[in-house]
């Protein structure tokens, strides 16, 4: 499965979905919207104004979701 953190820089809430996927050993890729104009309007089309934005191949969201981030897991594992 490929996930995709869309982030900022000093974010608190990007840094603890990434510790949480860390922490499952779950891989990703950091796309950092201050240098990624693309992504940024990206992201805006989408509606979204707070980061961290998280892409998978079937969903995405805003925020900080440790219930997302389980659901990750979970379907890693099956």
């Amino acid at each position: 499965m490929r996930i995709t953190i869309l982030t900022k820089p000093h974010c608190v809430q990007c840094n603890a979905t990434c510790r949480a996927l860390d922490k499952q050993g779950i891989a990703y890729q950091l796309i950092d919207l201050t240098e990624d104009e693309q992504a940024l309007q990206r992201v805006r089309a989408l509606g979204y104004q707070q980061v961290p934005v998280v892409m998978t191949e079937d969903d995405h969201w805003s925020g900080f979701r440790p219930d997302k981030l389980g659901a990750l897991r979970s379907a890693q594992l099956q």
